[in-house]
Protein backbone atom coordinates (compact mmCIF):
# COMPACT_ATOMS: atom_id res chain seq x y z
CA UNK A 1 0.00 0.00 0.00
CA UNK A 2 0.92 3.34 -0.71
CA UNK A 3 1.71 6.22 1.65
CA UNK A 4 0.43 8.79 -0.94
CA UNK A 5 -3.09 9.40 -1.24
CA UNK A 6 -5.07 11.57 -4.34
CA UNK A 7 -4.93 14.77 -1.65
CA UNK A 8 -1.13 14.97 -2.56
CA UNK A 9 -1.95 15.45 -6.03
CA UNK A 10 -2.64 19.21 -5.78
CA UNK A 11 0.10 19.62 -3.62
CA UNK A 12 2.63 17.80 -6.02
CA UNK A 13 1.67 19.80 -9.10
CA UNK A 14 1.85 22.96 -6.97
CA UNK A 15 5.21 21.70 -6.51
CA UNK A 16 6.42 20.74 -10.17
CA UNK A 17 5.04 24.12 -11.25
CA UNK A 18 6.76 26.30 -8.38
CA UNK A 19 10.11 24.61 -8.59
CA UNK A 20 9.80 23.87 -12.27
CA UNK A 21 9.41 27.97 -12.66
CA UNK A 22 12.41 28.45 -10.55
CA UNK A 23 14.17 25.97 -12.53
CA UNK A 24 13.69 27.74 -16.00
CA UNK A 25 13.97 31.00 -14.12
CA UNK A 26 18.03 29.72 -13.44
CA UNK A 27 18.59 28.12 -16.63
CA UNK A 28 17.21 31.38 -18.94
CA UNK A 29 19.06 33.83 -16.31
CA UNK A 30 22.27 31.93 -16.70
CA UNK A 31 22.56 30.83 -20.00
CA UNK A 32 20.59 34.10 -21.78
CA UNK A 33 22.38 36.53 -19.53
CA UNK A 34 25.19 35.47 -16.85
CA UNK A 35 26.83 33.07 -19.53
CA UNK A 36 27.20 35.93 -22.09
CA UNK A 37 28.34 38.42 -19.83
CA UNK A 38 30.74 36.46 -18.74
CA UNK A 39 31.97 36.07 -22.11
CA UNK A 40 30.59 32.61 -23.07
CA UNK A 41 27.82 31.07 -25.09
CA UNK A 42 24.33 32.23 -25.07
CA UNK A 43 21.89 29.59 -24.67
CA UNK A 44 19.29 29.42 -27.24
CA UNK A 45 16.45 27.00 -25.93
CA UNK A 46 13.49 28.58 -27.93
CA UNK A 47 15.00 28.86 -31.23
CA UNK A 48 16.52 25.24 -30.93
CA UNK A 49 12.80 24.03 -29.89
CA UNK A 50 11.29 25.96 -33.12
CA UNK A 51 13.61 23.86 -35.22
CA UNK A 52 12.69 20.61 -33.34
CA UNK A 53 8.50 22.01 -34.47
CA UNK A 54 9.74 22.40 -37.43
CA UNK A 55 10.90 18.80 -37.74
CA UNK A 56 8.00 17.53 -35.96
CA UNK A 57 5.30 18.77 -37.73
CA UNK A 58 6.78 20.03 -40.92
CA UNK A 59 6.33 23.81 -40.66
CA UNK A 60 8.31 26.33 -38.26
CA UNK A 61 6.00 28.14 -35.45
CA UNK A 62 7.78 30.60 -33.01
CA UNK A 63 5.05 30.39 -30.27
CA UNK A 64 5.01 26.78 -30.90
CA UNK A 65 9.45 26.82 -29.68
CA UNK A 66 8.34 28.94 -26.53
CA UNK A 67 5.79 26.17 -25.81
CA UNK A 68 8.17 23.52 -26.29
CA UNK A 69 10.65 25.57 -23.95
CA UNK A 70 7.93 25.98 -21.38
CA UNK A 71 6.42 22.49 -21.05
CA UNK A 72 9.65 20.91 -20.85
CA UNK A 73 10.77 23.45 -17.92
CA UNK A 74 7.47 23.24 -15.80
CA UNK A 75 5.73 19.77 -16.66
CA UNK A 76 8.17 16.98 -18.59
CA UNK A 77 11.36 17.72 -16.81
CA UNK A 78 9.87 17.91 -13.53
CA UNK A 79 8.30 14.70 -14.13
CA UNK A 80 11.25 13.15 -15.24
CA UNK A 81 12.69 14.44 -12.22
CA UNK A 82 10.19 12.79 -9.45
CA UNK A 83 10.74 9.55 -11.29
CA UNK A 84 14.35 9.84 -11.55
CA UNK A 85 14.81 10.68 -7.57
CA UNK A 86 11.68 8.26 -6.96
CA UNK A 87 14.00 5.39 -8.29
CA UNK A 88 17.26 6.79 -6.57
CA UNK A 89 15.63 7.00 -3.06
CA UNK A 90 14.22 3.62 -3.66
CA UNK A 91 17.36 1.89 -4.84
CA UNK A 92 20.20 3.88 -3.58
CA UNK A 93 19.13 5.60 -0.76
CA UNK A 94 22.19 6.21 0.30
CA UNK A 95 22.96 8.83 -2.68
CA UNK A 96 22.80 12.88 -1.58
CA UNK A 97 19.56 14.74 -3.39
CA UNK A 98 22.47 17.10 -5.12
CA UNK A 99 24.62 13.94 -5.99
CA UNK A 100 21.24 12.41 -7.61
CA UNK A 101 20.43 16.22 -8.95
CA UNK A 102 23.54 16.60 -10.93
CA UNK A 103 23.31 13.14 -12.79
CA UNK A 104 19.47 13.94 -13.47
CA UNK A 105 21.26 17.50 -15.10
CA UNK A 106 23.82 15.72 -16.91
CA UNK A 107 20.50 13.32 -18.30
CA UNK A 108 18.64 15.93 -19.08
CA UNK A 109 22.04 17.60 -21.41
CA UNK A 110 22.06 14.26 -23.29
CA UNK A 111 18.35 14.35 -24.04
CA UNK A 112 18.31 18.26 -24.81
CA UNK A 113 21.21 18.14 -27.03
CA UNK A 114 21.98 14.16 -28.66
CA UNK A 115 18.13 13.09 -28.57
CA UNK A 116 16.40 16.03 -29.44
CA UNK A 117 18.72 18.87 -31.12
CA UNK A 118 20.60 15.89 -33.32
CA UNK A 119 18.39 12.64 -32.96
CA UNK A 120 14.97 15.10 -34.14
CA UNK A 121 15.87 18.30 -35.38
CA UNK A 122 19.13 17.12 -37.09
CA UNK A 123 21.49 19.15 -35.70
CA UNK A 124 25.44 17.69 -35.29
CA UNK A 125 25.76 16.00 -32.31
CA UNK A 126 25.94 17.75 -29.07
CA UNK A 127 26.27 20.89 -31.31
CA UNK A 128 29.71 19.61 -32.20
CA UNK A 129 31.06 20.33 -28.80
CA UNK A 130 30.90 24.04 -29.11
CA UNK A 131 30.72 26.84 -26.59
CA UNK A 132 27.11 26.43 -26.67
CA UNK A 133 27.46 22.87 -25.54
CA UNK A 134 29.57 23.80 -22.08
CA UNK A 135 26.80 26.02 -21.07
CA UNK A 136 24.18 24.03 -22.07
CA UNK A 137 25.95 21.27 -19.93
CA UNK A 138 25.59 23.69 -16.76
CA UNK A 139 22.87 25.05 -17.69
CA UNK A 140 20.91 21.70 -17.58
CA UNK A 141 22.74 20.76 -14.40
CA UNK A 142 21.74 24.04 -12.87
CA UNK A 143 18.34 22.98 -14.03
CA UNK A 144 18.52 20.18 -12.20
CA UNK A 145 19.89 21.25 -8.83
CA UNK A 146 17.23 24.23 -8.68
CA UNK A 147 14.27 22.21 -9.17
CA UNK A 148 15.79 19.59 -6.87
CA UNK A 149 16.37 22.13 -4.09
CA UNK A 150 12.99 23.63 -4.36
CA UNK A 151 11.16 20.61 -4.20
CA UNK A 152 13.09 19.79 -1.45
CA UNK A 153 11.64 22.74 0.80
CA UNK A 154 7.66 22.24 -0.92
CA UNK A 155 6.79 19.27 -0.50
CA UNK A 156 6.96 17.76 3.44
CA UNK A 157 6.02 14.78 4.57
CA UNK A 158 2.59 14.16 6.28
CA UNK A 159 2.51 12.38 8.82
Amino acid sequence: MSNHNTADVPSAIATMLIAGSAATIAFDLFGQALSPIAGFANLAPVPLATQTWGVVFGEPYRPGGNLLHYIAGLVAYPIGWMIWHAVVRRALPMVPWLVSAVVYGVALWVFALYIMAHLVAGNPPFLNFTGITWVALVGHILFAVVYAWVARWQIAPRG
